[in-house]
């Protein structure tokens, strides 16, 4: 398994365990945004968009669900991933 594989399912994990989503889709979109702040040279593990549907997410505001989104996965940001697309559907 290579790095970006084993980012990707380690954040996919952690969405599963804290969110317990109906729907999920974490992409590297790393490669889109070479040479952009926060892009590395390897061109991967930077940038990431999360399609994800969750019963966490009901009757919060689609602010509120991102910061869960976010808080769960605040241990990748603070080890590198950049930024974060999420669609909450």
């Amino acid at each position: 398994m290579n790095d970006l594989t084993q980012l990707v399912s380690q954040m996919t994990q952690r969405l599963h365990e804290r969110l317990q989503p109906t729907l999920l889709e974490v992409i590297d979109e790393s490669a889109q945004h070479a040479g952009h702040a926060g892009a590395n040279e390897q061109g991967y593990g930077t940038h990431f968009r999360v399609r994800i549907t969750s019963p966490f997410f009901t009757g919060k505001t689609r602010v509120a669900r991102h910061r869960l989104v976010y808080d769960a996965l605040q241990d990748f940001i603070d080890q590198g991933v950049h930024a974060l697309a999420i669609e909450t559907v």
